[in-house]
């Protein structure tokens, strides 16, 4: 009665982590060989398990990566585009998200930007840090629906209180002056990092914004203290058709 009891109460203080290891213990012939400190740590551990697996799923479930299996460790560095693993590990450890510096990835269509760009949003999401990406016309669509219906403050919020903001094809779709300068005030607000993708060089940047004032702001902000990744060669969808398209 009294191991129902506390099952039950773990679980009505949300220590789900705890409960089910309990309940493991209770079926482990060898567990009483352990003294009690060292059966509350296994406990402790699985609750904080649970828990960082449960923080990780959701932030994950947030970011709405394009790629959702992309990971560091999944880069493939085989296929000679430029990328090398030093460059790649530099991110790895997410400082760069804590200092607030961007990172501009850019490349001909197919090398793999956008699975890069997903798997460093993966490591942010492990880190602890709340990831937002968006396809780059959708975001400027998003942008032109919120100023309609009267929902921009509350995107330009949530934009601007995210860790690591992903912004990948940047410059395929044609976009108004109007919505470049939403984004400009969306790289002023914001409080984290934020990645960029295009199949532009970034020397091109300035002729994808009609204008030349908001230009010379937004580029101002990006590229200042950025990390870039400039790829270069053949689409990677010709090695592999089993492979998830890269951009």
């Amino acid at each position: 009665m009294l191991y129902s009891q506390t099952i039950e109460k773990l679980r009505a203080l949300n220590l789900e982590g705890m409960a089910q290891a309990l309940e493991e213990q209770r079926h482990q012939k060898d567990i009483t060989g352990l003294d009690f400190e060292d059966r509350l740590a296994l406990l402790v551990e699985r609750q904080w398990m649970w828990r960082e697996n449960r923080g990780m799923a959701a932030r994950l479930k947030y970011a709405q990566l394009k790629i959702t299996d992309a990971t560091p460790e999944g880069v493939d560095y085989r296929a000679s585009r430029g990328l090398k693993r030093a460059h790649v590990d530099q991110l790895r450890a997410s400082r760069w998200i804590q200092e607030k510096r961007n990172c501009l990835i850019t490349g001909p269509t197919g090398v793999g930007k956008t699975y890069l760009a997903c798997a460093l949003g993966h490591q942010a999401c492990r880190d602890g840090h709340r990831t937002i990406f968006f396809h780059g016309p959708k975001l400027f669509r998003a942008l032109r629906t919120a100023h309609a219906d009267g929902s921009l403050p509350t995107l330009l919020k949530r934009l601007a209180r995210a860790s690591l903001l992903i912004i990948d094809d940047l410059g395929t779709a044609a976009a108004a002056e109007k919505p470049f300068r939403d984004f400009l005030e969306i790289i002023d607000d914001r409080q984290g990092a934020t990645l960029i993708t295009s199949q532009f060089p970034v020397d091109q940047w300035h002729e994808l914004i009609a204008d030349a004032t908001v230009a010379d702001a937004i580029l101002d902000r990006l590229i200042h203290n950025a990390y870039r990744f400039e790829l270069k060669g053949e689409s990677m969808r010709k090695r592999t058709e089993q492979k998830p398209p890269s951009d």
